[in-house]
């Protein structure tokens, strides 16, 4: 949903590619901190059907956890980790998230408000100063509230194709936030603040420096002390601690459309350090967090009843379910019910997280392969309502 959209130019990325390393199959061992009772689970059988179904489609890997009140928790997985040597995917392994952080970053500043350290009404331009605020558009008036729900009008940095140039000529170049917001300097904005929503990443950059700001720490130190520790999701952390960790899955893009995938492992560092991506995790782990967020562990129900009011988009994309846009999550309509869910992606990678509020079911999964082909199976609307369709 809202992709960070690359136009993969061949020669490009096949001039930066790295091969396969050698490394042995305990590399990527990991085990829960908790008792599995996946085996035991009625569904498993159905479950898992989705996922062999996914591979045998020509996704590489994927992992998956479907949480229902009245029969537990299942993770599984299929496909593999690491083609080059021949590694098994497994259900507890880490991958990229992309930009599901950004209901991670909401979370957190939600907490701050709680703590009196904000006002969710407060303008930006009283926390945030400089290039920041002087040359991106509507920086100068835009609310936090309105960066949280993406109604601030302000130019999503990642759809300027000078910034796709940029990346596709050094896919491993490690970018900053002052890098990235660079190419929103002049643009204009897409409608006056508080008129419309569209998705921008922009706005999630600056919030990160506004936890930043108001804590004097780094946003991903708030998020390990606020969220990863306390809820004890040991296999989740910020790609900027360490960008390609120990044991994450590799990743792969169908570049030429045909299912023949390279390898992108090292690609999209222009995540890593900000606000709007860079999430490692697993499905495990995520599915802990969102259920925790909406049974009000993480915040206050007035806190909670905020992140889901919600705008509905003057143009919505007519081949997805229509969105209506809470703060940093997203509300959508699926033959199984409402869902609240946040998707996100990196090149090689795609992850998506679905929470429905009639009762309590959660399904979180992740792929460590996208694009061409591959991404009708994984992150479409109709790829989305069959894995739905066997999993709710």
């Amino acid at each position: 949903m809202h992709r960070k959209i690359l136009l993969l130019a061949c020669a490009l990325v096949l001039g930066s590619c790295r091969k396969g390393e050698d490394m042995p199959a305990t590399f990527y061992d990991c085990q829960y901190s908790h008792t599995d009772s996946s085996a035991a689970n009625p569904e498993g059988g159905a479950y898992q059907a989705v996922l062999d179904d996914m591979v045998s489609s020509g996704v590489v890997g994927v992992t998956m956890s479907v949480y229902h009140a009245g029969t537990g928790m299942w993770t599984g997985a299929a496909g593999m980790a690491d083609l080059h040597n021949g590694v098994p995917m497994k259900a507890c392994n880490r991958s990229r998230m992309g930009s599901t952080v950004k209901t991670f970053t909401a979370t957190a500043v939600m907490m701050l408000a709680e703590d009196g350290l904000i006002d969710l009404d407060d303008r930006i331009a009283s926390y945030l100063s400089g290039d920041v605020i002087d040359r991106i558009e509507n920086a100068d008036r835009a609310t936090i509230r309105q960066l949280l729900q993406h109604s601030s009008g302000i130019y999503n940095y990642i759809q300027s194709t000078a910034f796709q140039t940029a990346s596709l000529n050094d896919l491993v170049r490690e970018w900053g936030p002052y890098d990235l917001l660079a190419y929103a300097y002049g643009k204009d904005a897409y409608f006056e603040p508080g008129t419309d929503v569209r998705y921008s990443n922009t706005g999630y950059i600056m919030l990160g420096m506004l936890i930043e700001q108001v804590t004097g720490k780094p946003f991903h130190q708030v998020f390990a002390e606020r969220i990863f520790q306390p809820l004890g999701l040991g296999m989740t952390r910020f790609a900027a601690s360490d960008p390609v960790p120990d044991g994450i899955v590799r990743g792969y893009v169908d570049l030429y459309s045909n299912l023949q995938v390279i390898e992108s492992t090292y690609f999209s560092g222009w995540d890593h350090y900000t606000a709007d991506g860079g999430l490692i995790s697993n499905p495990y782990d995520m599915s802990v967090f969102l259920r925790a967020l909406m049974n009000g562990e993480l915040i206050n129900a007035a806190s909670l009843a905020e992140m889901l009011t919600w705008r509905t988009e003057s143009a919505p994309d007519p081949e997805f379910f229509p969105i209506a846009y809470g703060l940093g999550i997203f509300k959508i309509e699926t033959p199984q019910g409402t869902a609240y869910m946040h998707s996100g992606d990196a090149i090689g990678y795609y992850a998506n997280m679905l929470h429905f509020p009639d009762d309590g079911t959660t399904v979180v999964y992740a792929v460590n392969s996208n694009y061409g082909k591959i991404d009708a199976f994984v992150s479409t609307r109709e790829a989305m309502e069959r894995i739905l369709a066997g999993t709710r």
